[in-house]
């Protein structure tokens, strides 16, 4: 029988569902949300009406998104015990505390444990608006500081700047946050997405699947792409440094951090407004260094493309949070700020023709044998 049966490691190239939400073209390097192209929804849109999009389907009207804003916006608050629990794990890792905290509310939110989808999407909007408070009270409270309240005049993404730093961000510096979260909302059947699917397989709630993508997203693998960027261009230090590193790396036949995607044989379709993005906020900071950096590492990189080596979205993020004074370990937990609707529709997709997930694995073991008793082996 193992002589006949095709082993899809990772499940690469498998189609386990359909989904009506986001479309990958790996080969021409493009991306869409609810059919509509990344490139226009980065330039255009918001991420409140891009969060709207995700979870209903279509881009709203001026009273919908008004009414979607007033909702994240009545949803920043957490139990006073959740802040006891992050103090308590305070000097753990970011998305270690993310996750416990979100697990926490599962306990403290009665509403958590209902299951039907308009509880999906009122838990989901909830867990929104909670992800980034959470994140920036851990920051506040491990570094001996109050956690700072949340501002209802300020967007979504102004308000986690404001949140994080006790200081209103520019115009140009929310906008770019607010790119960035557009550009991570959704990416289809990715690690973190495909196990919150499997938890609500298994007909859990909503938060045991956060819980779970969060979980996942935490594997370096998956969401610590930005962090090792960021690492690598400290360690290049200098444009003209960048030549040598590259060469070294692919003489030792070792990944060049940024580079390739699992789905596109082109250039992430993302990566050109992240781009955009650090250049102007380099400029901004007084640092245009950094993306000197990066660029001769794309100058570099550029005989590889041939081979699907081209820059994605995380090769520009961290940089964009290094200017912001971020620490590195909060890259990835930004990562899930940005991907909480996504991971909310995928569930909300996952609960509608709801199975159970259960892939088979192909035995390679010991044939059938005696057993032993313990006094004879």
């Amino acid at each position: 029988m193992s002589e006949n049966v095709k082993i899809n490691r990772g499940l690469k190239g498998v189609y386990f569902e359909r989904s009506a939400v986001s479309d990958i073209d790996g080969g021409k390097g493009e991306l869409s949300y609810r059919g509509y192209s990344i490139h226009d929804l980065a330039t255009q849109s918001t991420f409140e009406e891009v969060a709207y999009l995700l979870i209903y389907g279509e881009l709203p009207n001026a009273d919908e998104l008004a009414d979607f804003d007033t909702r994240l916006k009545e949803s920043r608050t957490l139990p006073d015990s959740v802040f006891d629990i992050i103090a308590a794990c305070k000097d753990g890792h970011p998305m270690d505390v993310l996750r416990t905290s979100v697990s926490a509310l599962a306990a403290l939110e009665p509403d958590s444990q209902q299951t039907g989808e308009d509880a999906f999407v009122e838990n989901g909007i909830r867990l929104t608006s909670q992800v980034p408070m959470i994140i920036a009270a851990h920051e506040a409270i491990r570094n001996g500081r109050d956690p700072v309240p949340a501002d209802p005049s300020l967007s979504h993404a102004a308000n986690w700047l404001w949140m994080l730093k006790g200081q209103k961000p520019s115009k140009d510096a929310a906008r770019l946050a607010d790119v960035d979260f557009i550009l991570h909302a959704e990416h289809g059947s990715n690690a973190s997405s495909f196990a919150a699917r499997v938890t609500v397989g298994t007909e859990a709630n909503l938060h045991g699947a956060i819980v779970t993508a969060l979980s996942t997203l935490a594997g370096p693998a998956h969401g610590g792409a930005a962090e090792d960027v960021m690492k690598m261009v400290h360690e290049i230090g200098e444009p003209e440094n960048a030549a040598a590193y590259v060469k070294a790396k692919r003489k030792a036949r070792e990944a060049v951090t940024g580079f390739g995607h699992r789905v596109y044989r082109k250039e992430d379709p993302r990566a050109r407004h992240m781009r955009d993005g650090v250049r102007k906020l380099g400029e901004e900071m007084g640092a245009p260094e950094w993306y000197e950096i990066l660029q001769a590492v794309v100058e570099a990189m550029q005989p590889y493309s041939r081979h699907g080596l081209n820059v994605n979205v995380d090769f520009y993020s961290g940089v964009i949070y290094q200017l912001h004074g971020i620490p590195m370990d909060l890259y990835v937990p930004i990562f899930a700020i940005g991907r909480m609707p996504g991971w909310v529709i995928q569930c909300i997709e996952q609960q509608r023709q709801n199975i159970l997930i259960r892939p088979l694995t192909l035995y390679n073991g010991p044939q059938l044998r005696d057993y032993v008793p313990l006094a004879s082996r």
